[in-house]
Formats: structure tokens, sequence, C-alpha cells
């Protein structure tokens, strides 16, 4: 396993991140696909076995469980010091008034509680899940900055919203002298590749950490594109990112499919490869719900794709909506 630096930091990370929405109490929340806690831990522990030393979850997966089950993990087969786990804030945790978003009492809050979740005095990435529109920005930067100095959470990070946005809350912390985001987690894949426009040269300038989400296009781009999955049948989030451009997204996944058949490798490989490539981002968050999966995303790290090969796999994309904000 390779490590790298996340952004402008000293923090090293793999250059794999294992993401745990795949993790979680399948009757707890909304993706009824996630992997119990019995069929969760081998994965996470062959991750470690891997070098991954890079973890990402929320508060909000699966209700909560998810941190519980990937707290409880780690503390049996990992060396806290040497793991960089991050979570997340913003959705609904609970009913009524100040169940979610990014309010002062929100953040103080459900730092607090995914700590308990976890089983941890700190995370050290603590990460805004989306923008919210009902707080001012100075105010949630300022809750994430006495986050990290009550020792809470080492850095911060955002995830995918508007590049205007995220330079406002830069900006805001430059002013105000407080905690600076270091990384950037953001829609990023062979079938979406809107982020290039702006937010991926704006990381690239400001020293931002990429890590990118659903690397694989949640997993579109490893199978033939009529074949279907329970996840993909059930995932109703998912059904929305890739509805409206289907004759551009399906040439790209066939064209996965030759590279792949050409090289002898699976197609997963030739899809990660290629983020891996991008710059400037720093470790692809995978979801892992078979062995076989985490195998594949190892691998991709020594697959270095041509020229000719990547021009192939992109020259048929057409301009995307803007998708995954929500």
């Amino acid at each position: 396993m390779d490590y790298i630096k996340l952004g402008n930091t000293g923090l090293d990370v793999s250059r794999l991140c294992l993401g745990c929405m795949s993790f979680g109490v399948p009757e707890r929340g909304s993706h009824q696909w996630v992997l119990n806690e019995e069929k969760s831990r081998p994965i996470i522990k062959k991750a470690l076995e891997c070098g991954i030393n890079f973890f990402d979850t929320a508060n909000v997966y699966s209700d909560g469980t998810s941190e519980e089950i990937v707290g409880r993990a780690l503390k049996d087969y990992a060396n806290r010091d040497e793991i960089v786990l991050a979570t997340k804030v913003h959705g609904r945790m609970h009913k009524g008034p100040n169940g979610g978003g990014l309010s002062r009492k929100a953040i103080m809050s459900e730092i607090d509680n995914s700590l308990k979740r976890l089983g941890t005095d700190y995370v050290d990435l603590y990460q805004i899940h989306r923008w919210d529109y009902e707080t001012p920005i100075e105010e949630t930067m300022e809750a994430l900055h006495d986050v990290v100095k009550a020792g809470k959470a080492r850095y911060i990070g955002a995830s995918s919203m508007y590049a205007w946005q995220f330079l406002k809350a830069l900006h805001v912390t430059e002013r105000n002298g407080w905690t600076r985001f270091i990384s950037m987690q953001n829609h990023l894949n062979l079938l979406y590749r809107e982020e290039e426009r702006e937010m991926m040269p704006l990381c690239k300038e400001e020293g931002i950490g990429v890590i990118p989400w659903s690397p694989l296009a949640r997993g579109r781009l490893t199978r033939d594109w009529e074949e279907s999955t329970n996840r993909s049948e059930t995932d109703e989030f998912g059904k929305t990112l890739y509805a409206d451009t289907k004759t551009a997204d399906k040439i790209i996944v066939r064209r996965v499919a030759e590279i792949a058949e050409k090289r002898g490798v699976p197609r997963a490989q030739i899809a990660l490869s290629w983020v891996l490539q991008k710059e400037p981002v720093t470790a692809p968050i995978i979801g892992s719900t078979k062995m076989s999966h985490l195998e594949d995303a190892v691998a991709s790290l020594f697959i270095r794709l041509t020229s000719e090969e990547i021009q192939l796999l992109e020259e048929a994309y057409v301009p995307h909506p803007v998708l995954g904000f929500r």
C-alpha cells in the first residue's frame, strides 16, 4: 500500500479510503443492502491487512450503526494511533427541531454522539456532509474550529457542494483565523466528471486533499449496463445519479469493459485506476461488500493507464446535470 499526505498537511493516509456506508444494521436507515456487523468485520479486518489506514463513515449511515460497527472493529483489530478515522455531520438524526444541519447546536451535539458510537476520544477528520442553506457559514466554521480546539477532531473537511460555496468557507476561516478545511469529498468517476470544471482546479490551487466518493459509479462501471444487483435495485439515491445520460454513459461502460478485457483484469480495476490518476485526487473512497471488491481496489494501484486508454475512456463523455449535492 502506498501512503500520501492529505492536502497540505502532515497526515499520512493510504491511497485508498474504505467507505463504511456499506456497514450497518439493514433495518436501520435507508440502505437495506448494507452488511450487518458479523459480515462487516471480516472486510474491515481485510482492509487493515491490505494496508488501508483511512476509514470514512457518517453519523447518518444506517442511523448511526455504521459508526458503532466500525468503531468496535477498529478497536479490536487496529492501533488507534495508526488509523485515520473520518466521519461526517449534517444529516437528520432525530425528528423535530435541530435534528440535523450544521448549526452550532447540531455540530456540538453530533460530534459527541459520533465519538460515543465510534468508541473514541477524537476523530482524525470531521466533515460536513453537505452545505446547510439555513445556517450562516460563519456559525458552522466557528463551531468546527471549536471542535478542533477541544481536541475532538484533528482536522476538518467538506463534502459535495458548489465550488463557490467551498471557497466562501475557506475565505471565512482565513478572515477569522479559524481552522481550515483540508479535504473535499466529492462525486467523481468516469460517468460523472463535472467536478473537473471548477472544484478540482480549486482544490489543486488551494492544496486541498481530494477523496472522491462513488469512484465506480455505484458499481455501474463494473458490469454490463443491463445487469442489476440488490443494491442497484434498492438504492433510491443512486437511481437519480445516472438517469439522464444513458446513451453516452453506456459507451463509457463498454469501453471500460474493452480495456479490461485486453488487459485481462476486472473492470473495477480500470475504472478505479482512472480516478487514481486524476489530479489532485488523494484517495478514492471505495465501498466493499465482498472481499473481491477490496482485492480489485488494491490491484488498481498497480495499473497505469496509457494516454491512449485515458483518451478512449474520456472522449465519449457529455456534460451531466450537477448531481450528488443532496
